[in-house]
Parts: C-alpha cells; structure tokens; sequence
C-alpha cells in the first residue's frame, strides 16, 4: 500500500456537509442585529437540555467556564475538597482552584475513568462535590459514583466535555448528576467555531444562579446582585450547533462504526476500548493501549499518521499542582494508563481505506517488533 496521510481531525472538510446551513444562519443572526442572549441561544438551551435528558442548561464561553462557574455556585471555601480524575484535562483541576477550593485526586480503575471505590477513599470531612469525568467518550460508573455521593452529601458535577451524547443504562451523561459541564471546542464531537460551553443542570435554583454567574452577576440591566464574570455564549454559535446537535446522533454512529471497525483490525497487536454491558461510547478520542507507545507513535507519525496522546502527563505531576503534595505514584493505575496510551485519527468522515492503512502500519511495526 502506498503511503498515505490520516490527520487527526478532518474539521474543514466535515464542514462542507452542512456549509448551505451554516451560511444560511450565519446570515440570519447578522441581519437580525441579535448576537448576545438572544433567541438563538435560548432556543439551543432549551434543545440541549432535552437532548441530555434534563431540564435546564445554560450557554456558557467554554467549557472550562462551565466547571468554573458551577463551582462557584457552591461558594466553596479553602477548605473546601472538590475530588476529580487525575489523567483528565487539566481543566477539571484547574476550575476547582480558581473557584477558590483544593483538588483532591481519586484514581482510575479498568475503564480509565475514576473508580467508585477510589473516590469513596478520598472522601473526607472537607469533601464537597466529585468532578467524575467522562474521558474519552466513555461515560464514567456514574450509578456506583451517585450512590456514594448520596451517602456522604456530596454534590456531582459531571464533566461531559468529551462526552456528548454517550450514555449508561440508557441514561444520558449529563442527567445523572448535580449538574454537568460540556465543552463545544472545535475538536469536541458537537463542536462550535471557536470556544464554548454549556451547563445542564435539573436544579432550577443552579439555572438561575447560573445565568446571573455567566453575565457579570446581573439580575436585570439595571441591578448586579454580586460581582461575576462575562462568560457569554454568542447568538451565532448557538445558531450554528443547533444545526449540528440535529445530525448528531447520525454523527456520534458514524464514529461508532469507525471505532468497532477499528477494533476488528487492531485487537490482535494492542489494546483497543471495548464497551461493557450497559455503555454508550462516542468516541472524542479513540485510545489504544501498549507498552510500545511511544515506539509506535513516532512511527506511525513518520508514516504520515497524526496519533497523538491525550494525556501524557496526569494533573498530580503537573509543575501548577505541586503544592498539592501528591508523589508520582500515589496514584499507580493512573501510571501505568498514561504511560500506555495513544489516540488514532477517528472522525465521522475517515474512511475505510484510511482505517485500513494505520491498521496495516500497526501490524507492520509489531511484526518488525
């Protein structure tokens, strides 16, 4: 086979499936005169908060404002534990500081997202709210999480960033928690043109809150109830992921496809994600596992295919958290995942052939091996 390139991502040309559109809205919201907290943005809301099977949600800049900003609605202190993942982005840590309380890190188990009985461990009396983040795509024991949480009076912050539209025990991420953070970077599987954000929440009291939180702390045009942030998400973004929240589901298959078929030609040379009983995956990045990683990547690299890691430095060794007292391998199976992991090119426009070739680059690096 001859050589071939596979970007990581195909974003310019996904857009020319829905350009027409695109355009048309495009034009729509300029000619209205409308670009902030206008109909577009209440329309998405209200479309979003369906989609993930709750019953509010509320635009926001990114999705690192959307962590912030929930955390800020439960004025925390600096005493104050949130618990979150540690091979996350660094994201779900960093809106914890910022929001003015401490991270604490609870390890990962088989699936690569936080365990149940790693976060029951890291409970203590300072414990606040768990950040359980749904990495990958894969959403995170969110039954077994909910039912500790319960116990101990623990607030749950979904962070979905990664993970629209994945599902357990055909419930939506998003509608098992307190609340839920999405990010709508262009790289995220609903994607804006440029940064943004969403909060759903079923708390009508968190909603509230949360408008007021994303616009400067302001009741009204005339009354600001407390200082806050500008954290807005624009008319014409909004306009534009409506468009692509209708054909997601279509999209979200599309990456499934990709993702079973690449599981069928790789299971023989490495470890490939395989759902469990009661998952629903969608693939934002699709990760493998060897201990060649970093043998394999570069040559898959040198063989014009962009396999990236996500991410090869966990959050605890981070030269920001240091003060937070953490040793390499306090967190051992975190370790030993981060040291194994690499993201293949998967979108919803790759296609066969090109699937085939970074199959065929594997095989032949393992048979040299």
């Amino acid at each position: 086979m001859s050589k071939m390139t596979v970007p990581y991502t195909a974003l310019a040309k996904e857009y020319q499936s829905y350009k027409d559109e695109y355009l048309s809205v495009f034009d729509q919201v300029l000619s209205s005169g409308k670009y902030i907290l206008g109909p577009e943005l209440d329309q998405f809301e209200v479309e979003f908060a369906q989609y993930c099977q709750t019953s509010y949600a509320v635009g926001v800049a990114t999705g690192t404002d959307a962590l912030f900003l929930t955390l800020r609605c439960l004025d925390l202190g600096p005493s104050d534990e949130v618990i979150t993942a540690p091979n996350s982005y660094i994201a779900s840590a960093s809106a914890i500081v910022i929001a003015g309380a401490r991270p604490k890190f609870a390890d990962i188990c088989h699936c690569g997202n936080m365990g149940p009985q790693e976060f029951e461990r890291a409970i203590t009396e300072n414990t606040k709210a768990v950040i359980p983040v749904h990495l990958t795509g894969r959403p995170a024991e969110m039954d077994k999480i909910i039912e500790i949480a319960r116990k101990h009076n623990i607030f749950v912050i979904e962070d979905a960033a990664q993970a629209v539209g994945a599902s357990l025990h055909s419930r939506k991420v998003g509608s098992w928690g307190d609340a839920a953070c999405f990010s709508f970077h262009p790289l995220k599987n609903l994607r804006a043109f440029g940064d943004g954000g969403a909060v759903v929440t079923k708390h009508e009291w968190l909603n509230q809150r949360l408008k007021k939180e994303r616009n400067q702390g302001l009741a009204n045009r005339e009354q600001c109830d407390y200082w806050s942030f500008n954290s807005r998400l624009d008319e014409l973004q909004a306009a534009m992921l409506r468009i692509q929240l209708r054909n997601l589901d279509m999209q979200t298959e599309k990456r499934r496809e990709a993702a079973f078929r690449y599981n069928k030609l790789l299971h023989s040379f490495v470890d490939v994600p395989l759902e469990h009983e009661g998952e629903k995956c969608v693939y934002q990045t699709y990760v493998i596992k060897t201990r060649y990683r970093d043998e394999l990547k570069h040559f898959l690299n040198n063989e014009g295919i962009e396999a990236l890691i996500h991410y090869a430095k966990p959050i605890h060794m981070q030269p920001a958290a240091r003060n937070f007292g953490y040793q390499e391998y306090d967190f051992p199976n975190t370790m030993a995942h981060v040291s194994q992991i690499l993201s293949l090119p998967l979108y919803p426009s790759i296609s066969e052939a090109q699937q085939q070739y970074v199959a065929n680059k594997i095989q032949e690096f393992f048979q040299r091996k």
